[in-house]
């Protein structure tokens, strides 16, 4: 993994979406996109549906977070001195949660990114909700898996000395209006 940017960089007000696959972040995020709100989209997702994506996280699940990590530096400096927040969905310590939970060490590139690059707002958990969860073709966890999945990342985000807000599990009209108030100067 190549080096973090530096210090100069003026990382936007923004609020993350994390937690359980399957839990309405995608969703919600879109349903962000189309209110006018400034969107980032899950970077796992981006690099599953290019070819070897799927290959990449089986056959090689450090090389595949290490690509995870990167896409999530470009999308922060794609973004960065935006003039309006910006709603990503996961971030850098997303990837340190996959690790986590695939049993591997966090490579010192990606600890010093997520070290490093901070997000500034709030860091909003979509958990595990079991009425709207199925698996598709990037999403290949099972139920447990997710719930594992979730608490590995909302303890990545914790380690990182972030606070993490749980989203209300309601619908997606109440999340946004929820994430807008958030996102309040």
């Amino acid at each position: 993994m190549g080096s973090a940017p530096g210090p100069e960089l003026k990382l936007p007000r923004c609020a993350v979406l994390t937690g359980a696959p399957g839990a309405g972040k995608t969703t919600l995020l879109d349903a962000a996109a189309a209110a006018g709100l400034r969107t980032s989209p899950e970077v796992a997702r981006e690099l599953l549906r290019q070819p070897g994506g799927m290959d990449l996280r089986q056959r090689d699940p450090l090389g595949f977070a290490e690509a995870m990590a990167e896409a999530h530096i470009r999308e922060i400096e794609r973004h960065a001195g935006a003039p309006v927040p910006v709603l990503f969905d996961r971030g850098l310590p997303d990837v340190v949660g996959f690790l986590d939970v695939s049993g591997l060490t966090v490579p010192p590139g990606v600890e010093r990114a997520c070290r490093t690059l901070r997000y500034h707002g709030p860091i909003l958990r979509a958990p595990a909700w079991a009425a709207i969860y199925v698996q598709d073709a990037e999403r290949i966890q099972d139920w447990e898996q997710a719930v594992a999945s979730d608490a590995a990342v909302t303890a990545a985000w914790q380690r990182y000395g972030y606070e993490v807000t749980e989203l209300p599990l309601a619908g997606v009209d109440e999340r946004l209006d929820f994430v807008r108030s958030l996102l309040q100067p």
